[in-house]
């Protein structure tokens, strides 16, 4: 098979604007961040440093800077929760609580350097301190979202083997029910005023840390973090990343997709376990310098979030297309009407944007969206980029450190390109651009090396996608190529729910695809045969007792909202072929306005 290569045009990587340097009043230099320096090893322009981490080289930098004078007064966590309650951390004050957060990890919970520890907490100002405090010591963590069940933890604990877990006072008795059977667990640190048996109290040992602490000098290819990610078939996966991956990957969707600068204020709404709080809320906006709004709130409420970008100077704000379908659904313009004084960039992705949400978006606001698509293993694969044209559906053009292609199912070549032809292969492929040293890339999938190498054919990685390409280069998504669903930003393997569902005894036999939906995109549906003692039960009955059955056996958001009983599924041997058969059916009902849209 031939393959080609497409390299694309390097941008010029000099741009005095992104050499943060500041100079003493002597003249000699000082506190320094070359972001156009880390732009160009983004782009795989230039090699990799050896050793690279990001709460010494880009949070202890900006601290300085700060320190200096040369750095805007907005702080680097800016935390609320609507309630009265607030936290306000300069860079400084991030970079010293962050050291007295590593020696609490180190000292009193006895972790070292590579062991696993998983992190799941709500938008709480402790995530993020962890979060510093962790790449610190070198410590690997886990992100994992609070809507997380027993099951869930168990076996995530087991599959990972962490040596330690951080939660709060919700999921303590959760890890509780489970940590016996999980022979490698040993630190279990509370995150609460109150105190639990068999836990330390992180509050109250951060109060108590000593300030001192020597950053450890972790290599740019040493892991740093793992996600956990759902696919089609089986328990989720373990996407590994490295320091680099994420302190460095980051730098060009920093600039381009959410246009931040030291003076900007980032909201991004994404749940704490998921791979875009990482780029949204922790490095894009700190290696830019700028400072990260949190909003603590227990559920997406538009009419707060509205009232919030009124009342405080959020610049950048970023959430998934559900999100913002739920906004416009305010009438932005009646009355009372919102006013963003301060708003001036909006980003989205995590699923697919409908024009339509665009095009009320810009009407009621005066503000673009800006599409950005990625995935947990890789990153941000494209964006739409700040000045220039925005094609409402597109997702933009592919950054500057990806050769994406679209590949033909049949004879597995690359499609000519921009001829606009969707890539009837199961996935939109992207091949490493040719360079010094390729870092945006997960490393593998954790003790799983069948899935790591399933995901490659040759140089090119398997995204899963299917789409195509138009004549001015822009990438336009059609539909999964395997079973995956992506609601409201998250990502639901159905299988998982399957599983659930089959435990139930009403269920003999089910299927789970994708539904279209108005506010979330798309939902989970399953289809489900009766055992025949529970034929004649009241429907609506059984469909809320199903869908409560699967919140709790596996997490709440994946339970399905619409259930459908049937006499029998389509019979083949594949559940995938299944669930094709049923997901071409429920979308085809679209077109003959049996959904409405």
């Amino acid at each position: 098979m031939k393959t080609l290569v497409k390299l694309w045009a390097p941008r010029p990587i000099w741009n005095p604007k992104l050499l943060w340097k500041s100079f003493r009043k002597d003249g000699r230099a000082s506190a320094s961040l070359d972001l156009a320096e880390l732009e160009a090893i983004n782009r795989c322009e230039k090699e990799v440093p050896e050793y690279f981490n990001f709460a010494n080289d880009v949070l202890d930098k900006w601290s300085q800077i700060e320190k200096e004078g040369n750095r805007p007064p907005n702080p680097a966590l800016w935390w609320i929760n609507g309630k009265g309650s607030e936290v306000r951390w300069s860079y400084e004050e991030l970079a010293a609580l962050s050291r007295k957060a590593a020696n609490v990890l180190m000292d009193p919970c006895g972790l070292q350097r590579g062991d696993r520890v998983i992190l799941i907490l709500p938008r709480v100002p402790e995530w993020w301190l962890l979060n510093a405090a962790c790449i610190r010591t070198g410590i690997i963590f886990i992100p994992g979202t609070p809507l997380l069940t027993a099951k869930d933890i168990l076996f995530r604990l087991q599959a990972s083997k962490a040596k330690g877990i951080i939660t709060n006072e919700n999921l303590a008795p959760v890890v509780d029910s489970v940590s016996s059977s999980c022979p490698f667990l040993r630190t279990k640190l509370l995150v609460s005023e109150g105190k639990r048996g068999g836990w330390l109290n992180f509050k109250e040992l951060l109060r108590a840390a000593p300030s001192s602490h020597d950053c450890v000098k972790t290599k740019s290819d040493e892991p740093m973090t793992i996600y956990f990610t759902s696919g089609t078939t089986g328990s989720p996966k373990m996407a590994e990343h490295t320091h680099s991956s994420f302190g460095i990957g980051c730098a060009l969707p920093a600039r381009y997709w959410l246009d931040l600068k030291p003076s900007d204020i980032m909201w991004n709404m994404s749940d704490t376990g998921w791979i875009k709080a990482a780029i949204g809320s922790v490095f894009a906006p700190w290696l830019r310098g700028s400072s990260v709004f949190i909003h603590h709130m227990p559920q997406f409420d538009p009419r707060e979030i509205l009232n919030t970008l009124v009342r405080y100077p959020v610049t950048t704000m970023c959430s998934a297309p559900t999100g913002y379908r739920m906004l416009v659904q305010q009438d932005l313009t009646g009355t009372p009407s919102y006013r963003f004084k301060s708003l001036k960039h909006c980003s989205t992705g995590g699923e697919s944007l409908n024009p339509e949400v665009l095009v009320q978006w810009k009407k009621q606001t005066g503000l673009d969206l800006y599409e950005g698509y990625g995935q947990t293993e890789v990153g941000v694969i494209s964006l739409m980029e700040k000045g220039k044209e925005i094609k409402p559906g597109s997702m933009g053009k592919p950054v500057a450190s990806y050769d994406v292609q679209i590949i033909d199912a049949n004879s597995a070549n690359i499609l000519a390109s921009h001829t606009g032809r969707e890539g009837e292969i199961k996935a939109i492929r992207i091949q490493i651009q040719a360079g010094p040293n390729f870092i945006t890339f997960f490393t593998a999938h954790v003790d799983n090396p069948e899935k790591t190498a399933s995901t490659f054919r040759g140089n090119f990685y398997l995204t899963g996608d299917r789409g195509w390409m138009d004549e001015d280069g822009y990438l336009w998504f059609v539909a999964r190529a395997d079973d995956v669903i992506m609601s409201s930003g998250y990502r639901i393997g159905p299988s998982e729910v399957e599983n659930a569902l089959i435990e139930h005894p009403a269920v003999v036999e089910s299927a789970v695809v994708s539904s279209p939906d108005a506010i979330r995109g798309e939902v989970v549906k399953a289809y489900v045969v009766l055992s025949p003692s529970f034929a004649s039960h009241d429907k609506e009955e059984l469909t809320l007792e199903l869908q409560d059955h699967v919140k709790k056996t596996t997490a709440p958001y994946k339970y399905p909202r619409k259930v459908e009983f049937v006499h029998q599924l389509p019979k083949t041997v594949s559940g995938k072929i299944r669930r094709n058969e049923l997901r071409k059916k429920e979308w085809e009902q679209i077109k003959h306005g049996t959904h409405i849209w």
